[in-house]
C-alpha cells in the first residue's frame, strides 16, 4: 500500500513539475500556434548552433543568458513562449525561469532534433 501511495506522489510530482517548466507542444501544435500569432519561438541553444539551423522567425538567447536577456522578451508577455533546445534538456529550466517571472510557456517536445528528424524547414544564418 505504501509503495502504490509513493508511485502516486511521484506521479503527481513528476506532472506538477512538467507543467511548471512548460507543457510540452508537437510540431504541429507549434505550427499552428506560431501561424495563428498566438506563440513565439525561444531557441534556448548557444549562438553558433543557431546559426546553424532554426526555425523561421525564432528569437536567439542562448540558455545561459535566459536571466540576464530575458527583457528581450518583454514585448511577447501576451504570447505564449514556446522554448527550442537541442533535444529537451535545457527547456525544462528555461521554462520554469520563465513562468517565475509570469509568461506562459510551452516546449517544442524533442527539441530542435525531433524537427528535423521529420524534415520539417529550418532557417541557417543570422539570428533574429
Amino acid at each position: 500500500m505504501l509503495t502504490s501511495l509513493l508511485a502516486v506522489l511521484i506521479v503527481a510530482y513528476s506532472l506538477r513539475e512538467r507543467v511548471k517548466s512548460g507543457v510540452p507542444v508537437s510540431n504541429t501544435e507549434l505550427t499552428m500556434l506560431v501561424n495563428s500569432d498566438k506563440a513565439v519561438v525561444l531557441d534556448i541553444r548557444p549562438s553558433a548552433e543557431y546559426k546553424l539551423g532554426h526555425l523561421v522567425d525564432s528569437i536567439n538567447i542562448p540558455y545561459d543568458r535566459i536571466n540576464a536577456d530575458m527583457t528581450t522578451l518583454e514585448k511577447y508577455k501576451s504570447k505564449t513562449i514556446i522554448i527550442v533546445d537541442r533535444i529537451g534538456q535545457y527547456a525544462g529550466t528555461a521554462g520554469r525561469q520563465l513562468a517565475k517571472a509570469g509568461y506562459d510557456v510551452r516546449r517544442l517536445s524533442g527539441g530542435i532534433s525531433e524537427w528535423q528528424g521529420q524534415n520539417l524547414p529550418l532557417v541557417k544564418g543570422k539570428q533574429k
